[in-house]
């Protein structure tokens, strides 16, 4: 099962779990969701009506907590802890994960230094075998080791739910991608339409080499046809040169002696 279905299956129970359920019971499920070592998205379960609710008692630390899963950093937990509650391993690993994910948006090569810091790594060794057990083979992201240069550089890696205001910046994105694409596809056209014309042109100089060629052909024919007419007129003319044969049978005169 792909990564993409099996997020949609684990969304769809978790949001009927918290739909069907208030208050203090929504604390387990939340605990349970942002502990499972399969799930990336959080905003769905957000948008619950009966979670949002929790903004207004005293589980309103469990819907910052959500929040933090859905949009927050290792970084991010470790500034607000005192307002968080603790997180049990499974809950830091996937912090951890997630913040991967968000460097990932930002830049395709990420420095060693910079990945150490974020994740409070201490080691190299320890930060590579995190980035290929706990995110490569999790199949959040793809990427190479470059240990000369001491970097990671990403292939791929899973999108996070939507920041607040990033949706803006997504259809402005979107929408110069597009105006780019249209202008690229207007010069293609031009090239097109000038491949067409040029092609054009030279079937057209094609064609009149091929009449200048035949032109002159037909006209060293017609040459040789009348070198070759001039020729025969002159053998038969009378008085003209005498066929080799009819020189050779010809009776030769008999020589007389001299008196």
């Amino acid at each position: 099962m792909d990564i993409e279905q099996k997020q949609a299956e684990l969304v769809e129970y978790f949001v009927d779990q918290a739909s069907n359920n208030k208050g203090s019971l929504l604390v387990p499920i939340i605990i349970e969701a942002t502990s499972h070592p399969s799930l990336f998205a959080f905003s769905e379960i957000l948008s619950v009506p009966n979670v949002a609710e929790l903004q207004r008692t005293e589980h309103s630390m469990y819907m910052d907590l959500l929040h933090l899963f859905a949009h927050g950093t290792w970084s991010d937990y470790k500034s607000n802890a005192v307002r968080l509650p603790s997180l049990v391993p499974e809950q830091v690993l996937k912090l951890r994960q997630l913040t991967v994910l968000t460097l990932a948006e930002s830049s395709k090569v990420l420095p060693y230094e910079q990945l150490m810091q974020e994740l409070d790594v201490t080691n190299v060794r320890e930060l590579e075998d995190f980035l290929i057990n706990e995110c490569m083979y999790a199949g959040i992201v793809r990427g190479k080791l470059d240990q000369l240069r001491r970097c990671f550089e990403v292939q791929f890696a899973a999108g996070r739910d939507l920041r607040p205001g990033q949706l803006g910046c997504m259809i402005q994105t979107l929408a110069n991608w597009l105006a780019t694409s249209d202008n690229l596809l207007l010069s293609i056209q031009e090239k097109i339409k000038w491949a067409d014309t040029m092609s054009e042109l030279d079937k057209r100089h094609r064609k009149e080499v091929e009449e200048k060629v035949e032109e002159v052909k037909k006209s060293l024919t017609l040459k040789a046809d009348m070198d070759f007419q001039g020729h025969g007129e002159i053998y038969s003319e009378p008085g003209g040169m005498m066929d080799v044969e009819e020189e050779r049978v010809r009776p030769k005169r008999r020589r007389h002696p001299l008196p």
